[in-house]
């Protein structure tokens, strides 16, 4: 069962790995324009604090947080100044549970770079994850306005997912639909907006994107939570054999769920 939450934290700690494995420090180049650093242009320190962070992301990688934290940890005493070291002590600790001291550390790395749109995606992703969901949206803004981000629609979608969650539709919907024109065949995309829709009433549009969503997402992968939406849709559309079709896969893949229970209750409008 692919569980979206946990995809998404899945993908927030790997977009940290990945820009640390990267190395994305910049230098100024001779026109004025930034320029990525390279072996050359860094110092011992720099290269001794990078050796750290690429074991801490290897032991990360393979759930040994307590010593990927110390590796960090070594990092950031050889280089302070660098981002990659706190943005991955955050996302360690958010790992562990450890929810003050990844806020802190996710701080002292916007302290550094205020303007990374990964770091702010990553922290938007945090704060509405422990229910400060107006702060996020500060964090995802800032993320989606930067020109030069690489994943503008994993932010849209997170800020939409958020919007969801205190069922600000107008807002989700805005979002959700940017980070549909970014990359239309995510799934979570189309699962949200199908929620928006559904919650509005607007049933002809709800089943649209549930019809995407099967064209776009193996159905017996998908949650309960997920297909029992769409059975709500299809049910409220009247189409039967679609709604059939939703069912049995509840049924097959989740028949002990709360969703399943409800479907043979016929609970639509709970």
């Amino acid at each position: 069962m692919i569980d979206f939450a946990q995809r998404r934290f899945k993908c927030l700690a790997a977009v940290a790995l990945a820009s640390i494995l990267a190395g994305c420090a910049t230098g100024q180049a001779p026109g004025g324009m930034e320029d990525l650093k390279t072996a050359s242009d860094m110092t011992a320190a720099q290269k001794r604090a990078e050796i750290r962070l690429q074991l801490a992301a290897g032991y990360f990688e393979q759930g040994n947080y307590p010593v990927a934290l110390d590796e960090v940890k070594k990092a950031i005493a050889a280089d302070p100044q660098g981002v990659s070291g706190y943005s991955l002590r955050a996302i360690i600790y958010m790992r562990m549970n450890e929810k003050a001291l990844a806020n802190d550390s996710f701080l002292q790395a916007l302290k550094l770079a205020p303007n990374d749109p990964d770091l702010n995606n990553n922290y938007g992703s945090f704060l509405c994850q422990n229910e400060r969901i107006k702060e996020s949206f500060k964090h995802f803004d800032a993320a989606l306005g930067n020109r030069n981000y690489q994943s503008p629609a994993g932010a849209a979608n997170n800020a939409g997912s958020c919007a969801l969650k205190i069922k600000d539709y107008g807002l989700a919907e805005k979002y959700l639909l940017r980070a549909l024109e970014l990359a239309p065949d995510v799934p979570e995309t189309n699962v949200g907006l199908a929620r928006v829709y559904y919650a509005q009433r607007n049933y002809p549009r709800a089943s649209m994107f549930i019809a995407r969503l099967g064209r776009v997402a193996k159905l017996d992968n998908l949650p309960a939570e997920v297909l029992w939406l769409a059975i709500k849709v299809q049910h409220k559309m009247g189409d039967q054999g679609s709604e059939q079709g939703f069912a049995t896969q509840l049924r097959r893949h989740h028949a002990g769920s709360p969703e399943y229970a409800a479907y043979q209750r016929g609970a639509f409008d709970e």
